[in-house]
C-alpha cells in the first residue's frame, strides 16, 4: 500500500519514523519548512532524505502544484498527521482509499483547535486518539479507530503529549494490516454529540490571579512544553510559568496575588482561592515575599 504523509510537527515526525520502521512503502511526504504558528513545529524533510523518500515543502497543501506532486507519487492512501490547515475536496478525493487524519481527542467530542491544551485547561480526566477518515468538516469524518486515554493529576502538555503519541503509534500498528487487506471499517460519528474547541490566543495564557489555585494550576499544566507556556505580567516583564503546585489552606483574608512566601522551592501566591507555589519561572527574577502581582 503505498503512503503520501502530510505532516509538520513532533507528532507528525514521531509517526513518519514509526511507520518507515514499519517497512511502510512511504512514495512522498509534504511538510513545512517554518510554522509561524506551531509550537511543536517539525520540518519532516531529514527523516524522508534519510530514509530515500522524496518530500515537498508546501505551503499550501491544496493548491494546484501540490497536488499535481502528490498524484505524480500515485499513492492509495493519505496520511495527514499534523496539519493545522483544512484540506479540500480535490485533495480529499484524489486517492482511492482517501485521507485519514488524526485528533488526540474522543471525537465527536472535543473537535477543532489544541485538543491536548484545552483538556489539561478543563481539568478532563480522559481524553482520547482518534483516527478517522477527513472529509470537508474539521474532525468530522468516520472514525477508523479510537482509543481512551487517561490523564492523570501529574500529566502536565509533555507527558500527555507522549502519552498520546505512544498510544497513536500502537493504534497505526493495529490498523495498518486491515488498510491493506482492505477489512477496515468506518464508523460515523454520532453528530448530536459534537463540539468543537476554539482557537486559543496569547490573552488565554495569561494567568490571573483572581482564578483559583486549581485554575491556574491546570492553565499552566496545558500551556508547559513543547507549547508556549503560561505567563504574567510583572513590570515590563512577561514571566512565563512551566511547574506550580497548589498549597492549601492559606488564609482568606488575603488578596489574590500576594506573594506570601518566597524561598529555595519557589514563590508561593495567593489566588482567588487556595495559593499556588511558582515552581519553575521562566526569567528567573527575584519576587519578594508581600509582593503583588
Amino acid at each position: 500500500m503505498r503512503i503520501l504523509f502530510i505532516g509538520a510537527v513532533e507528532f507528525s515526525a514521531r509517526t513518519l519514523t514509526a511507520l518507515i520502521q514499519m517497512n511502510s512503502e512511504i512514495v512522498g511526504v509534504c511538510t513545512l519548512e517554518k510554522s509561524p504558528f506551531n509550537a511543536d513545529h517539525e520540518d519532516l524533510t531529514p527523516i524522508a532524505h534519510q530514509a530515500g523518500i522524496p518530500s515537498c515543502y508546501t505551503p499550501d497543501i491544496n493548491n494546484s502544484k501540490t497536488l499535481a506532486w502528490i498524484e505524480e507519487k500515485k499513492p492509495d492512501v493519505i496520511f495527514c498527521f499534523g496539519w493545522s490547515k483544512l484540506l479540500k475536496k480535490p485533495l480529499l478525493e484524489i486517492v482511492p482509499l482517501g485521507v485519514i487524519g488524526y485528533h488526540p481527542a474522543l471525537l465527536p467530542q472535543n473537535r477543532g483547535r489544541h485538543p491536548l491544551i484545552w483538556a489539561l485547561v478543563l481539568g478532563l480526566s480522559e481524553t482520547g486518539s482518534t483516527f478517522f477518515f477527513m472529509d470537508e468538516g474539521p474532525d468530522s469524518g468516520a472514525i477508523l479507530s479510537q482509543r481512551k486515554i487517561e490523564i492523570s493529576s501529574d500529566d502536565d502538555a509533555q507527558s500527555l503529549y507522549n502519552k498520546t503519541t505512544a498510544i497513536a503509534i500502537e493504534q497505526i500498528r493495529d490498523f495498518l494490516p486491515d488498510l491493506v487487506k482492505g477489512t477496515y471499517k468506518r464508523h460515523p460519528q454520532a453528530e448530536g454529540q459534537a463540539n468543537s474547541w476554539r482557537k486559543r490566543g496569547k490573552p488565554d495564557g495569561r494567568i490571573d490571579w483572581r482564578m483559583s489555585a486549581e485554575a491556574i494550576h491546570n492553565l499552566v499544566r496545558g500551556l508547559g512544553r513543547p507549547y508556549i507556556g503560561a505567563h504574567f505580567d510583572y513590570g515590563d516583564q512577561e514571566i512565563k510559568v512551566w511547574r506550580t503546585e497548589i498549597e492549601n489552606p492559606v488564609p482568606v483574608n488575603l488578596e489574590p496575588g500576594k506573594i506570601l512566601r518566597s524561598n529555595s522551592n519557589g514563590v508561593l501566591v495567593k489566588t482567588g482561592s487556595g495559593a499556588v507555589q511558582l515552581c519553575e519561572i521562566e526569567p528567573q527574577v527575584v519576587l519578594r515575599e508581600g509582593v503583588y502581582l
